[in-house]
């Protein structure tokens, strides 16, 4: 994709000191994923197919764009569009908007995956702005996901930051999805949006977890974040949960995210447990673990609700709710 001052592109080895330069003039050396920084870790990931950067290029070859295209999900055929950013002085100009644009229209299709998503920031509104346009959906609310620190530089946030989670599916399949009896409304709204063929089936409390828990854990210490994807929440479900979050706030975890499957019968009665514990609606995850999954959320400190900057009503309404549960859990 051509433009008259610049090129949108996918990276070439080339381009990997330019990218570092981009990231530094934006964020210093704060910004958390240090592949970036790296030209030699970031050709090789991209010779690897582990990140697959789209760039916007002008003709002497500086770089003003970037956004990775890269694995991060349990579903290995969803990728993330993610780490985009553009240099201070070319935005407004229309450049996040082609990248994505070429990303969501041809890239992903070219590499047959189910489903892109992305985690738009809500320290500002731009992001959220052109996934909109490009045609993603929100479908949850991460509530402090991202340290105030990755921000310091352009001092755009006044303390930890939210995202959205934003779709778009390119192989919709059937599936039955168990929803729970307290996220009725919630879950039935994300769906609307998507347009995705789904069958729905009734969760009761009654129905009691069977088998053992399978789940694995993933650290960002950079963020005190951990994040734990059930794969199976069987009957060990709470005394392990139990076992776990006892780990990770020894470990100073300031957000605990948790993906639990949706195609779990008995899924209203792990939710009972998780809200008991404190954890409070994330959202809806679609295909993310092979399945659908309900995120799942714990914010060690208050909240930095009044951060929250969002763009769609869509995402606003997605705050009422996730704000609303929170109120609901905090107060049992």
């Amino acid at each position: 994709m051509a433009h008259d001052t610049y090129k949108i592109d996918i990276f070439h080895p080339s381009d990997a000191t330019g990218v570092a330069e981009l990231f530094r003039t934006v964020y210093g050396d704060g910004y958390p994923v240090k592949l970036v920084y790296n030209p030699v870790e970031l050709i090789t990931a991209f010779n690897a197919k582990e990140n697959i950067p789209v760039v916007a290029r002008t003709a002497a070859g500086k770089i003003i764009g970037y956004c990775g295209i890269y694995r991060s999900a349990p579903n290995q055929n969803i990728y993330e569009a993610g780490q985009g950013l553009v240099n201070p002085e070319h935005r407004g100009s229309g450049v996040n908007s082609e990248i994505l644009t070429y990303i969501n229209e041809k890239f992903a299709v070219e590499l047959g995956i189910d489903a892109l998503f992305g985690e738009a920031v809500c320290n500002h509104i731009y992001m959220q702005k052109v996934c909109c346009n490009v045609g993603n959906i929100e479908t949850g609310l991460e509530v402090d996901l991202m340290p105030a620190e990755a921000y310091a530089k352009e001092k755009s946030a006044s303390g930890r930051v939210a995202v959205l989670p934003v779709f778009r599916i390119y192989k919709p399949k059937e599936q039955t999805v168990y929803i729970p009896a307290v996220y009725k409304d919630y879950l039935h709204y994300l769906y609307e949006g998507l347009h995705i063929p789904r069958v729905f089936a009734v969760s009761d409390e009654n129905t009691k977890p069977e088998g053992k828990t399978e789940q694995n854990t993933q650290i960002f210490d950079f963020a005190k974040v951990a994040r734990v994807a059930f794969s199976h929440a069987g009957a060990d479900f709470e005394g392990l949960l139990n076992e776990l979050e006892k780990d990770l706030l020894g470990r100073a975890m300031a957000v605990i995210q948790l993906w639990v499957k949706l195609d779990t019968p008995w899924i209203d009665n792990v939710v009972g447990s998780l809200r008991k514990s404190g954890y409070f609606f994330g959202g809806l995850l679609p295909g993310w673990l092979g399945e659908d999954a309900i995120l799942m959320q714990k914010i060690v400190e208050k909240p930095n609700w009044e951060g929250v900057t969002l763009y769609s009503d869509r995402a606003k309404k997605i705050l009422e709710m996730v704000h609303e549960d929170w109120e609901k859990v905090i107060k049992k």
